[in-house]
């Protein structure tokens, strides 16, 4: 892929508050730049943004609801009432669920968990669902990660005498729920002050609430915090704020003593002795727990990851494992199948948008093949199949562009629909599609600036080889957890060589495996281009050229840095 590569510009002001920022905190100036592109502009700020505290999370009685939502639940205690905990079948959800479920057990045996079936449910708070709390004798039910748009099944609920407390992080329209206690922080009439919570975390500020309220010391809800971090990773939300709080917390968790299940997964993920971070949740983490759902039902992850046994949990594990192996057939098959399609279409017609639909595909998969074609095409994507009279589909965004209003514009054409800024759920019938096809590709080219369908790299800084030393790396290190709004910084040098020693490596001798050097050191960097063999031949001219990379530790020595190259090109070249 030929990438732009855009270099973040600091004002003057910026420069000297970067300068000021490095002095204060024995930084490089270079570590003061990316602070201030994070928004970071006195040296109180940045120590608390090095070292989040778990005293700085915010008041959960902060949120509306939150006094009503904690009486009720109190309530139901009292009257041993049985409760549920309902959630999504995707990551979030699933964590949310477990996170709630594991807290309130400790304290309450009446109480279930529920994860609607993707394929004869569908998302969000069904009918059967309801129909399940009714005949089990649920008095009150506690929604996790959906159920802000729920208006007509919750008020199907109330009418079966059943108590419904909403945790949602999903943009609500006018109407709410008719539930006894809405926690959302994008409701309108919001009070709580950070909205970028993933459905999880706003599970973990109900429990800080309710444990608060009964005199419950805070330390009893620190084992949770790996779930939170699963959850913020997978669920791509902003990590600043309070959710840097909560996944600098959750990965120390998760690292130090994580929960049974997560440690089966991990141990199937072959990370057992590793240092975890959010890439490894991204990657191998929240696949697996996300495969269930896609594969099965998420019902079953949940199972996992509450289970105290290690024995059963690791049988699960594996399990959850083989549905992931499905998971990588349906994926790469449909992809490719999707790639033809978008390809055939371009041929004619290259729009700004890619609306495909196939009724044979896997719905459990669909939301995936929408990131690829996101990622490969650079433009906003939407992918449909079949589910009975129904198209059904996941919406994928490029950065910069608010893919849930897009497909908000074609609200008359839909059945229901849900989701953020770069992914949304649709469903409408099948006589739609075409309709909504041209509808929103027209919103689509619209309203995008073509500056965001270009596949664009931001480099934070220019630096020399010399730069990095050992100090700048364990520096750098404190910026972690990386996610939005905190990106892995992206550096570039210009003029590097081939020390002489690079060569093609992997599997199918697509990856390069790079020894370099700046001209302007004597150190020798090592440094690993993943796809890129292609630009071997030129490397091996000895002609100078330029890179973009990240720096992180060698997994396979360590203590040692190492490049991992995104870009290479010729000195010299127009980007």
């Amino acid at each position: 892929m030929n990438y732009r590569w855009n270099f973040v510009q600091l004002t003057d002001e910026q420069e000297n508050t970067a300068k000021e920022l490095a002095l204060g905190l024995n930084l490089s100036p270079i570590l003061g730049q990316l602070l201030v592109n994070r928004g970071i502009t006195d040296v109180l700020e940045a120590r608390r943004f090095f070292h989040p505290q778990l005293n700085e999370l915010l008041d959960p009685f902060l949120f509306r609801d939150m006094d009503k939502a904690v009486d009720r639940l109190n309530l139901a205690l009292a009257r041993k009432e049985r409760i549920l905990v309902y959630g999504d079948y995707d990551v979030d959800g699933c964590t949310a669920v477990a996170l709630v479920y594991k807290f309130l057990e400790q304290y309450y045996s009446n109480i279930d968990y529920y994860i609607p079936d993707r394929y004869e449910e569908g998302y969000g708070v069904s009918v059967q669902g309801v129909d399940y709390a009714y005949e089990t004798g649920v008095k009150l039910v506690i929604v996790l990660d959906c159920g802000i748009k729920a208006i007509e099944t919750i008020g199907y609920a109330k009418e079966k005498g059943i108590d419904f407390i909403i945790c949602d992080h999903h943009v609500p329209d006018d109407e709410l729920p008719p539930a006894v206690a809405i926690l959302n922080a994008k409701r309108r009439d919001a009070t709580y002050p950070y909205t970028d919570l993933s459905g999880c975390g706003v599970g973990f500020k109900f429990m800080q609430a309710f444990a608060q309220s009964n005199g419950i010391e805070f330390s009893k809800l620190i084992p949770l915090l790996d779930l939170c971090a699963v959850s913020i990773a997978s669920d791509i939300v902003p990590i600043m704020g309070e959710n840097r709080v909560l996944a600098y917390h959750g990965l120390r968790q998760l690292n130090a003593n994580p929960s049974v299940g997560l440690r089966a997964i991990m141990d199937i993920c072959g990370l057992t002795g590793k240092e975890i971070t959010m890439s490894d949740i991204i990657f191998k983490i929240g696949p697996r727990i996300n495969a269930s759902g896609r594969i099965q039902n998420g019902r079953e992850t949940v199972t996992l990851l509450v289970e105290k046994d290690e024995k059963e949990a690791g049988r699960q594990a594996n399990l959850i494992n083989h549905y992931n192996d499905q998971r990588k057939d349906l994926d790469k098959s449909m992809t490719e199948e999707a790639n033809r399609i978008v390809e055939t279409l371009d041929s004619e017609h290259e729009s700004q948008a890619i609306v495909i639909y196939n009724e044979e595909w896997h719905k459990g998969v669909i939301g995936i093949v929408a990131s690829r074609l996101t990622e490969v095409y650079c433009r906003p994507a939407v992918v449909l199949t079949r589910s009975d009279e129904f198209a059904t589909g996941s919406a994928r965004s490029v950065g910069g562009f608010d893919v849930y209003k897009a497909v908000e514009s074609c609200r008359d054409l839909l059945e229901n629909f849900g989701g953020h800024t770069y992914a949304a759920g649709l469903t409408m019938r099948v006589e739609n599609v075409e309709e909504f096809r041209r509808r929103f590709i027209q919103y689509v080219e619209e309203n995008i600036d073509p500056s965001q369908t270009l596949a664009q790299i931001d480099i934070e800084a220019t630096i020399d080889f010399r730069d990095i030393n050992r100090k700048f790396f364990m520096d750098l290190k404190r910026f972690n957890p990386f996610g939005p709004n905190n990106p892995r910084p992206i550096f570039c040098t210009h003029n590097v060589y081939d020390y002489g020693t690079s060569k093609v490596v992997g599997r199918e001798q697509e990856h390069i495996k790079l020894e370099l050097v700046d001209g302007k050191s004597a150190n020798v960097m090592n440094g690993i281009a993943f796809g890129q063999s292609s630009q071997a031949r030129y490397i091996k001219t000895r002609q100078s050229f330029d890179i973009v990379y990240a720096i992180e530790e060698n997994t396979h020595k360590r203590g040692e840095v190492q490049l991992q190259i995104e870009d290479i090109q010729p000195t010299g070249k127009e980007l």
